[in-house]
């Protein structure tokens, strides 16, 4: 693991042998029992501070943050249990596997569920090669013994080291991803898949699909151009399969500036599927209106209603229900615009408007009057 860790590098100097000896003390001394457990939690947390200044826009790794209050809805939402397999398909920093750890962590109770959580339920790929010793690094500190992440291109299946990764299952029971916005993949990566087309994120969507055990679950980003968008066939069809072959239970809208920190303004959504059975109805939430900024986050508290509506996905002022028959003839044009909503727009004639600002004249003459009496 070691060795992954540092896989990045691009070189290791020991220059004599007295820092070869050295280093190898150094080695032996790293087992688990010579590790206080007390120093481990503030590791990870000291870690996951230096993936947010990465994330932040301008810095190399914005690509690769996920808010992590947005994490910990998912998983909340989603309620992965013991024993389950967890996987994420383009996992970048690991914060999906990181954070299902310590979901998971408090409900094995046993040494055999710990044991299994450890060793036998993270798994994940990853393509940077600066990123994948970091997720590895990251996985580590928050205590998986035995993070299976296999280092290569997910869309394409060129392997750069897969020896993590050679008991991993065909299918996983919990799929977490935040896939690539706006990218572009070439005829290797779409010959692999049934719907031909360059944007990443929809190969991403057909690769989750394929990797879903029947019966499990999904939570995952994308942004709101797949949702909407039917000129295109793959789209069209990518999205039929997902109705077809899995129950879309909810799609969740964000605010647009939710990852904008790491340099993505896009407008983005929240889909939750279980594979196994068709849909027949969308149940939406919608949050687009939040405000959402460097000084307001997106923390945990912004999501309480809804967490609170969504075991009975009631009707409410920012929630309703599309039915499949709806769908279809939108044209499977899923955008989550909410018929509920207030109008926020000026309903006035003109003739209304022009009696206003003539009001509003007369007041503020009156008003300079009353002024120039005072001096």
């Amino acid at each position: 693991m070691i060795a992954e860790i540092l896989s990045g590098v691009e070189k290791t100097r020991v220059d004599t042998e007295k820092n070869l000896l050295d280093v190898l003390d150094k080695l032996h001394g790293i087992r688990e029992e010579a590790i206080d457990p007390t120093h481990v939690f503030p590791l990870s947390q000291v870690f996951e501070g230096l993936l947010l200044k990465m994330g932040e826009k301008g810095n190399d790794g914005g690509q690769f943050f996920t808010p992590r209050e947005v994490i910990r809805l998912i998983i909340q939402v989603l309620n992965p249990a013991p024993g389950q397999t967890v996987y994420d398909p383009s996992c970048g920093t690991a914060g999906f596997l990181a954070q299902a750890y310590d979901y998971l962590l408090p409900q094995c109770d046993t040494p055999d569920k710990l044991h299994n959580l450890k060793r036998r339920t993270f798994f994940g790929r990853e393509k940077e090669n600066l990123i994948y010793p970091i997720a590895l690094a990251n996985l580590i500190l928050h205590g998986i013994d035995e993070p299976h992440i296999w280092h290569g291109n997910t869309l394409t299946g060129q392997e750069q080291y897969g020896g993590l990764f050679a008991q991993a299952p065909p299918q996983y029971n919990i799929v977490l991803s935040n896939p690539p916005f706006g990218g572009k993949e070439g005829p290797e990566a779409q010959s692999r898949f049934a719907y031909k087309t360059s944007a990443t994120q929809v190969l991403f969507l057909q690769h989750v699909l394929d990797s879903l055990a029947t019966g499990g679950s999904c939570g995952m980003v994308l942004d709101e151009g797949v949702l909407f968008r039917t000129t295109e066939t793959a789209f069209v069809q990518t999205k039929r399969r997902l109705l077809d072959s899995c129950d879309l239970w909810c799609i969740l809208s964000l605010p647009g500036g939710v990852f904008s920190a790491a340099g993505a303004g896009v407008k983005t959504n929240l889909l939750f599927f279980t594979k196994g059975q068709p849909t027949e109805k969308v149940w939406y939430y919608d949050l687009s209106d939040a405000k959402v900024g460097k000084r307001t986050p997106m923390t945990l508290d912004r999501f309480a209603d809804f967490l609170a509506v969504l075991p009975t996905r009631a009707d409410s002022a920012r929630s309703w229900t599309v039915t499949r028959d709806e769908l279809e003839k939108r044209g499977y044009d899923r955008k989550a615009v909410n018929p509920n909503a207030r109008a926020t727009g000026d309903n006035r004639t003109p003739a209304q408007l022009l009696t206003a600002l003539e009001a509003q004249g007369q007041a503020l003459q009156t008003a300079l009057g009353k002024l120039r009496e005072l001096l």
